[in-house]
């Protein structure tokens, strides 16, 4: 398929925007500043926290998904026509696990995607990674209480499945099309192709790394999860090791290279949208504590009570902040301290972790504007509707 390029006259129109935004924005101004700095900051923030421990293990997990992964098994428990139960089950399930942040999900999210998962599933995958944070969900309880914990879990597990079941619904057609067309079955197992046990082993030695490697604190919610903080990097090494003796015995050079090239592929594709994502979020909304261009107190004075205004303001706003993995506590922790209603409360905790500006960026180059633009609305709808109706009860 050849590759589409702008036309001469779309490229002058870029390069004049482009020229006018640069002309009109008042750089001098100090909260033009600060936004600017607070953008790079952010942006430093993410690339010593985030990319080398949590994306890159995610880009070459996705890459050996795309790669070495059976399709068919991939098509029999996730694709559009699998026992719903089982796939949407299985997708949550696997997203809960992983317990990543809405950018570390989203490798893993294109390599399912690619390999012939359905559009439901893969959304729903895309969905619990992070929102059916465990080690989230326990400080939930621990910090605000029993009601709003269980209601977090409970909404969190509902809306992985209620979402990738209306996305199914909703591009039905198009999906079944798209897993028609016959270059997604190119299966790269060849003759050679590992065992089922094999491929588990190595598959888990690098899901082991990822999760353990990124494994943060309970601050004292539990002693088990505390212990195995502190013991995470020699549990993360024996994985390592597991991955090692995997790839030597089961992997040709051959196979390593296109592991290889699929990985460089899916980092092409993602980092470039991330790191301008986390850059604009950084210039809008500054890193949790400091101020950007949007100031804290305007948030803080829209999310006060139950109104349908306040949650969909709370979850809109979530919606396209960045939260880091666990970074949502300190946060709300903030905002209700300043006077956030419990509804709203609950509506930021539904939509926050599971969307971001740059995950919307990716998902968009993936999945195109409709398909997007449908997802996010609607875990900006039921967040808001979870937020509002909580809020009565509570």
């Amino acid at each position: 398929m050849a590759k589409k390029t702008l036309s001469p006259n779309k490229k002058l129109l870029l390069v004049a925007a482009v020229f006018f935004t640069i002309f009109f924005i008042p750089f001098t101004n100090p909260r033009v500043a600060g936004a600017i700095q607070e953008a790079f900051l952010m942006l430093s923030d993410y690339a010593h926290e985030h990319v080398l421990l949590c994306v890159v293990p995610a880009l070459f997990i996705a890459g050996a998904v795309v790669v070495f992964l059976n399709q068919q098994a991939v098509i029999k428990y996730l694709g559009p026509k699998a026992n719903k139960f089982v796939a949407y089950t299985v997708a949550s399930v696997s997203g809960a696990i992983l317990a990543v942040c809405s950018c570390t999900i989203l490798p893993l999210f294109k390599g399912i995607y690619k390999k012939g998962a359905g559009l439901g599933p893969a959304v729903s995958f895309l969905y619990s990674g992070p929102a059916v944070n465990v080690l989230a969900i326990i400080l939930s309880f621990k910090i605000f209480g029993w009601k709003l914990g269980v209601a977090r879990m409970v909404g969190a597990v509902g809306f992985a499945f209620i979402i990738g079941l209306i996305m199914q619904a909703i591009f039905r057609k198009e999906d079944e099309k798209r897993l028609s067309d016959e270059r997604m079955f190119q299966d790269h197992s060849g003759p050679e192709a590992r065992s089922l046990s094999q491929m588990v082993l190595f598959m888990l030695s690098m899901i082991g790394i990822l999760v353990f490697l990124n494994w943060a604190p309970s601050q004292g919610a539990s002693t088990v999860w505390d212990f195995i903080f502190k013991s995470k990097y020699w549990i993360t090494g024996a994985f390592a090791l597991v991955l090692v003796y995997a790839l030597i015995r089961w992997f040709s050079k051959d196979d390593l290279k296109e592991w290889g090239g699929a990985t460089r592929d899916f980092a092409l594709q993602i980092l470039p949208l991330l790191f301008g994502g986390v850059l604009v979020a950084g210039f809008l909304l500054g890193r949790p504590g400091h101020e950007a261009l949007i100031p804290s107190q305007w948030v803080e004075s829209l999310v006060g009570g139950n109104s349908i205004f306040a949650n969909f303001f709370a979850a809109i706003s979530g919606a396209f902040m960045y939260f880091a993995t666990l970074t949502e506590i300190p946060i709300l922790q903030g905002l209700m301290g300043a006077g956030m209603g419990n509804g709203p409360a609950l509506a930021l905790l539904l939509a926050g972790p599971s969307l971001s500006l740059p995950s919307m960026l990716v998902i968009g180059g993936e999945l195109g504007f409709k398909k997007t633009a449908v997802y996010v609305a609607l875990v900006v709808f039921f967040s808001t509707l979870a937020g509002f109706v909580y809020g009565m009860i509570v």
